[in-house]
């Protein structure tokens, strides 16, 4: 079998629900991920501050 080319390493904290912090690989900053659009509107939220959903960096990387 094959060596592995990566290994990804992902740490991801809760904070006020619905938002999560990711720290990715080596990247010093976080991703931020929350709701926005049509999810919030789904679920009737309404957030102080709106994030891309968890939803959208999957779309986005396997759109690149």
């Amino acid at each position: 079998m094959a060596k592995p080319i990566e290994i990804s390493k992902v740490r991801i904290y809760q904070d006020d629900p619905p938002n999560r912090r990711a720290y990715i690989g080596n990247f010093a900053e976080p991703f931020h991920y929350g709701i926005h659009g049509g999810v919030k509107d789904f679920y009737k939220a309404e957030p102080e501050v709106e994030h891309p959903s968890t939803l959208d960096h999957i779309v986005a990387s396997a759109a690149g």
